[in-house]
């Protein structure tokens, strides 16, 4: 993990006190009031400060999808532009690896980018990143946007495992992963999320952090998961019920027919500072709390391999 990069200084921003992390195995919304409550351009951030001057701001575009040619995994489609990249290392299996790299150094209010990885039929395609991505401070009343879209066709496995998001104080960031997954498919998902690095000293005492999830098969919507930290986000982790204190968390998740079967592998690699349940048949989610980063990847790494059976994309470790 690295942690060389202090955080670059920017303007403040701050919210409502509020907190929401739910999830469910059904829709609870209607088509209609579900779509609006995900729009991520009706969000913002009350200004609470004097309006300062614009500043340029990245933006940032990735499609990548992966076809099954020859019993392997190949390259079908990849479009990239603005600060989003892609590298594809060599990689010992029939999986193709994508590298994800955002050369703007991290993310600010105002910022957009833009994820597709579709995985065709057959095939395996996992992403992951060069590095923990970074949250920084906002200016007032500015958000950054990041969202991610996920397909998944018959008979393919798309394994989404990004490194850590680092959140700064008074960042602001709405980030939504929607998915959509065949019934032959496999779909692993895992968002780790640290909360100012505790070696550094780092504390978020405001901020706004907005993370949806929408899993959905066909037309159902089968996973929906809302989490929102607004304000006093210290103190919004030290509540018994938020995080007992926890600085460091992350969201798993496995849709597969098989999922069951890895209920208990998941919860033994987890142990006491997570937990995991089988939501739905062929749904199986957990969430972790640890003190910091160290220990959020203690756990979670051994979770990872529980479910993919593989060992980590190589970037993790390097």
């Amino acid at each position: 993990m690295d942690f060389g990069r202090s955080t670059i200084a920017r303007a403040k921003t701050a919210g409502g006190a509020n907190f929401l992390s739910r999830s469910v195995a059904k829709p609870l919304l209607s088509a209609r009031r579900e779509g609006t409550a995900i729009n991520a351009d009706a969000i913002s951030v009350p200004q609470t400060g004097p309006l300062l001057q614009r500043q340029p701001r990245a933006r940032g575009l990735l499609e990548v999808s992966a076809k099954l040619r020859g019993g392997v995994s190949r390259i079908a489609d990849l479009h990239q532009s603005g600060s989003f990249k892609a590298l594809f290392p060599r990689a010992f299996s029939s999986a193709l690896q994508a590298v994800v790299l955002n050369t703007g150094g991290g993310i600010t209010g105002g910022d957009r980018f833009r994820l597709t990885g579709r995985a065709e039929p057959g095939s395996h395609l996992v992403l992951t990143t060069q590095a923990a991505e970074r949250i920084y401070r906002a200016q007032p009343g500015e958000v950054g946007r990041v969202r991610t879209i996920l397909r998944v066709g018959p008979g393919a496995r798309l394994d989404w495992l990004p490194q850590e998001t680092i959140v700064f104080d008074r960042a602001a960031l709405d980030r939504t992963i929607n998915a959509e997954v065949d019934p032959e498919g496999r779909f692993l998902a895992v968002e780790p999320v640290i909360f100012g690095r505790a070696a550094m000293g780092e504390i978020v005492q405001t901020g706004y952090f907005s993370d949806r999830w929408r899993v959905r098969m066909g037309e159902e919507l089968i996973f929906a998961d809302n989490l929102l930290l607004d304000g006093p986000v210290q103190n919004l982790l030290d509540r018994p019920a938020v995080a007992g204190g926890a600085r460091a968390m992350a969201s798993l998740l496995l849709v597969a027919r098989d999922a069951d079967l890895a209920l208990d592998r998941l919860r033994r690699a987890l142990g006491s500072g997570g937990g995991a349940s089988l939501i739905r048949p062929g749904v199986l989610f957990a969430r972790v709390l640890a003190a910091d980063g160290f220990a959020l990847r203690r756990s979670l790494i051994p979770a990872i391999r529980a479910l993919t059976g593989t060992d980590i994309p190589k970037t993790w470790i390097l």
